[in-house]
């Protein structure tokens, strides 16, 4: 599928949640519903401010759920490397994969963390400035030309 999406132009965008990156993460997943229990008893959800400590508390005590920073960039070295630079960006998806963020990365205030990686692993200005947006625009021009011949 992959390998399509690069032959017609497209972009895959790499979701940050762990059971995307992560086998391990995945099969640990049962351990996050009892965060959810915990939350659930105390009248909580994990958007809650209240949560944050407990929540940051259960991954320091679990580090087997949660994927980090390093594999989300495995996973862009991947697709580079399958179709190329032109063809990957970021999906991130922090509204639908709950508290499954990979350490580093759990908001966009956690972006450079992503850039640092990506950049010690060779990546330029230019390949990052593609992935972060370029790549997305580039698609989403494409549609809007297309649209407008009718």
């Amino acid at each position: 599928m992959i390998t399509a999406l690069g032959k017609n132009g497209g972009v895959i965008q790499i979701n940050f949640g762990a059971s995307f990156l992560d086998s391990t993460a995945r099969i640990n997943s049962k351990l996050l519903d009892s965060l959810e229990k915990v939350l659930t008893e105390k009248k909580l959800t994990s958007k809650d401010p209240a949560a944050q400590p407990i929540i940051d508390q259960f991954a320091k005590d679990h580090r087997e759920l949660y994927s980090d920073v390093e594999r989300v960039a495995d996973h862009i070295d991947h697709v580079v490397k399958l179709i190329g630079i032109d063809h990957v960006g970021i999906g991130s998806d922090f509204d639908g994969v709950g508290d499954s963020l990979p350490i580093g990365l759990k908001d966009v205030s956690d972006y450079p963390n992503l850039i640092f990686v990506l950049l010690k692993r060779g990546y330029s200005p230019e390949d990052i400035e593609k992935i972060c947006s370029k790549n997305v625009f580039r698609v989403w021009n494409k549609v809007i030309e297309t649209a407008e011949k009718g």
